[in-house]
């Protein structure tokens, strides 16, 4: 299964950056390179430092961010889950907060907190924290009474039935939205650097767009996919070690 998996993963790239090639040969816009120019760009980058020094800034409000709506995400996604009560007071205001426009959040941010690493670290956790309380929540909420009954009926504690029953069912789904929470988070902290001050990858971003050094634009947006990704695949490799007999693999398995 896990060759399968690593090959389809190695066709889909093959796919798409073969796609980009062609694109950027025809091409369909003088705004888009080619995928060799990307790389040639993103390798210049890598060996002068450029793109080092950038994701020195980059990442401290990501890691930051991710890090606390994880955290404070999940708890909250499974207090909204145990707790009717709570899920009355609280769930609502995440709702509004996936829902509600970021970009015109920003400015408010701005106002109160500046143009620090403070706004920046908010931006990411406004992005992030919604999908992972509620899909932790939703989670938490279905899984079958069954199980819980069952363990009661084997006088299990509270605490059993919520570390050794709840979060090994609800896990799947707790880690699909802090999946989800993480490539949000790497979307808002690009777009704080892009909107509240130009610093690490978004700098590069921009200041490439302003001179129209489209590879370099282009190489700098791969790089932070790139990253993103072997985020997603750790977090992956993680859940497969913390709950390995929920790894059922595919259905035409």
């Amino acid at each position: 299964m896990q060759h399968r998996s690593l090959f389809l993963k190695l066709l889909s790239a093959a796919i798409v950056f073969g796609a980009w090639e062609i694109a950027g040969r025809i091409p369909i816009s003088y705004a888009f390179p080619t995928f060799i120019e990307s790389m040639t760009a993103l390798a210049r980058m890598t060996f002068d430092g450029t793109i080092f020094v950038a994701y020195a800034e980059t990442l401290k409000p990501l890691v930051l961010g991710v890090v606390i709506s994880g955290i404070v995400g999940i708890a909250m996604g499974l207090w909204i889950g145990l707790s009717a009560r709570f899920e009355w007071l609280f769930a609502p205001i995440f709702v509004v907060m996936q829902a509600a426009p970021l970009a015109a959040l920003i400015p408010i941010l701005v106002m109160v907190y500046g143009i620090g690493l403070t706004s920046k670290v908010f931006v990411v956790c406004i992005m992030a924290m919604p999908v992972i309380v509620l899909n932790t929540a939703g989670a938490v909420r279905n899984t079958p009474a069954s199980i819980k009954d069952m363990a009661k009926s084997f006088l299990a504690s509270d605490r059993d039935v919520l570390t050794k029953i709840i979060i090994p069912a609800a896990s799947p789904i707790i880690f699909s939205g802090l999946r989800l929470g993480v490539s949000a988070g790497f979307i808002g902290a690009i777009l704080s650097e892009l909107k509240i001050t130009p610093t690490g990858v978004g700098d590069i971003i921009s200041y490439s767009r302003s001179i129209a050094d489209y590879p370099s634009m282009y190489a700098a947006i791969f790089s932070i996919i790139l990253l993103a990704v072997v985020f997603l695949n750790l977090l992956e490799l993680l859940e497969n070690t913390l709950f390995e007999g929920n790894n059922r693999g595919y259905v035409s398995d």
